[in-house]
């Protein structure tokens, strides 16, 4: 049987309701925040970590963020869908959750990052490049990403989450073994040398299939555009759809030799 749907009036006072919670935390979030280990310290946490939860799973994974973290996490999420920020909320309520602000990205992957922030327990956080897509334009000329795909994303992407992670001790990411052969060894905890934290990556083992599953047995949202043939989505200039039985990411630079942003290699 079908629950009544909500009035306008009940819709307004809920999300009113949430958004106070929300505010709330962020007026708490200092005091509950321990201060940021040492680079060897963590280190050695990520590498004790790795051997401990090689068999593990998501939510073993998690409880243990939580605990040895707390709020010193961020999750980053590209808004392809919800489902790494939905499960990681169950352990961290309003939890930092990044999303790569490139000013290029598609009109219905912004209207996700929106409805995501409304819905979930979770604080966004936009991550900007140092310059805008006009100042980047003006110095290094229009269409970088089809000249130096590479040094675009490092520009948009790579160096503004570099520079955001430095107030944590972990990120989380979605990166599953299934995507591609580049991700086939991943593992739940890892060291990142590159931005000097731990690593997690809870649904390392997860299918195409699985998060499809969760997403529509928890009712999270998923980008519409995952129905339009884009599995994968990026900035909307170096993402096409993908044709039935290619690799699922085939439609991120395809042309180019090119697999990743930059981001987890």
């Amino acid at each position: 049987m079908s629950s009544t749907p909500l009035t306008l009036a009940e819709r307004r006072e809920r999300q009113l309701a949430h958004d106070d919670a929300r505010e709330r935390h962020r007026a708490e979030r200092p005091s509950l925040l321990a201060p940021r280990r040492s680079i060897d310290e963590l280190r050695a946490i990520a590498d004790e970590a790795q051997t401990r939860f090689a068999d593990a799973d998501t939510d073993e994974v998690l409880a243990w963020v939580a605990e040895e973290f707390g709020y010193r996490t961020a999750v980053a999420c590209s808004m392809a869908d919800a489902v790494l920020p939905h499960v990681v909320a169950r352990h961290l309520p309003w939890v930092d959750t990044l999303f790569l602000e490139t000013g290029y990205h598609f009109a219905e992957t912004i209207g996700t990052r929106d409805a995501v922030e409304a819905q979930l327990e979770l604080s966004i956080v936009d991550v900007t490049a140092r310059q805008t897509v006009a100042e980047q334009d003006a110095e290094y000329g229009p269409r970088l990403h089809e000249r130096d795909p590479g040094l675009c994303c490092q520009l948009r992407k790579v160096e503004p989450l570099q520079r955001t992670l430095g107030e944590y001790e972990v990120w989380i990411t979605g990166v599953r073994r299934d995507e591609a052969p580049t991700r086939a060894n991943t593992p739940f905890v890892t060291w990142d040398d590159k931005n000097g934290l731990v690593k997690v990556n809870p649904l390392a083992a997860w299918s195409w299939d699985d998060l499809l599953g969760y997403a529509a047995e928890h009712d999270v949202i998923v980008n519409p555009l995952v129905n339009d043939g884009y599995p994968s989505i990026g900035c909307a200039p170096c993402t096409r759809r993908v044709a039935p039985g290619e690799d699922p990411r085939a439609g991120r630079w395809a042309g180019l030799d090119k697999t990743e942003c930059g981001l987890h290699t």
